[in-house]
């Protein structure tokens, strides 16, 4: 009852995107608070995605779970005073994090991997684990219950296959939060959204590379993806 009373005075809570967008101050102090030149890069992508056009054309989609997907998808992200709450956004990336952190630790013990590749994997899982620290602890502090893990099983069959299926979730994941930045209301939580998110998209980067894919897929600017896009896209790798 708590956490529905909070969800629902969230979502009358103005946008924070619109905020920093139309106040210079108060943008000047969330970058300061997230720090650095490659934050403010990625604030610029945050803003570039929640600003720019619906995208129209032909309404056949590509496979969102594929890099080409991603990059032909843009979702402004709705009204960022209507939809989910921040708890919801959260528990939303949770549940790719839960996901994500699964997937590595299972690619860890498939002996697939030696060497340089290995220590990436492991490192990559590491990072994922983090962020599902952070999001869960997050959830917490703003009074809602964290998304449990879910069962998951994934195509294991070859180093190749495993590298093209990591990159293709790690292309989608740093989607997802791009598609959720028009929505949150806390800065808090928006600046966690764009740490995680810079990092996602530099594990996409290095994996695409790996696969021979180019490192932005979508070229200058980054593109989002709306939560049922995402949610369609791994729901093949969660156990019923």
């Amino acid at each position: 009852m708590q956490e529905s009373r909070t969800n629902a005075r969230d979502r009358e809570r103005p946008g924070a995107m619109e905020e920093l967008a139309r106040d210079p101050g108060s943008r000047k102090r969330f970058l300061r608070m997230v720090g650095g030149a490659g934050a403010a890069s990625a604030f610029a992508v945050f803003l570039a995605a929640c600003n720019g056009d619906d995208g129209g054309g032909s309404s056949s989609k590509p496979d969102v779970a594929t890099p080409g997907g991603v990059a032909s998808n843009r979702d402004r992200g709705g009204d960022p005073k209507k939809g989910t709450s921040d708890v919801e956004i959260l528990n939303y990336a949770l549940s790719l994090e839960n996901l994500e952190t699964s997937f590595y630790a299972k690619v860890v013990e498939s002996g697939l991997f030696r060497g340089s590749q290995l220590d990436l994997i492991k490192k990559f899982g590491e990072n994922e684990r983090q962020h599902r620290d952070l999001l869960q602890a997050t959830v917490k502090k703003l009074g809602g219950k964290p998304a449990a893990p879910t069962k998951t099983t994934f195509p294991l069959g070859s180093a190749t296959g495993v590298l093209r299926l990591a990159a293709t979730i790690e292309n989608a994941g740093a989607a997802a939060y791009l598609g959720q930045a028009n929505r949150i209301r806390d800065k808090e939580v928006l600046a966690a959204a764009l740490s995680i998110h810079t990092v996602e998209a530099r594990h996409a980067a290095v994996l695409n590379e790996l696969v021979g894919l180019p490192p932005t897929p979508q070229g200058s600017f980054a593109a989002p993806l709306s939560m049922e896009e995402v949610l369609t896209s791994v729901q093949r790798y969660i156990d019923s």
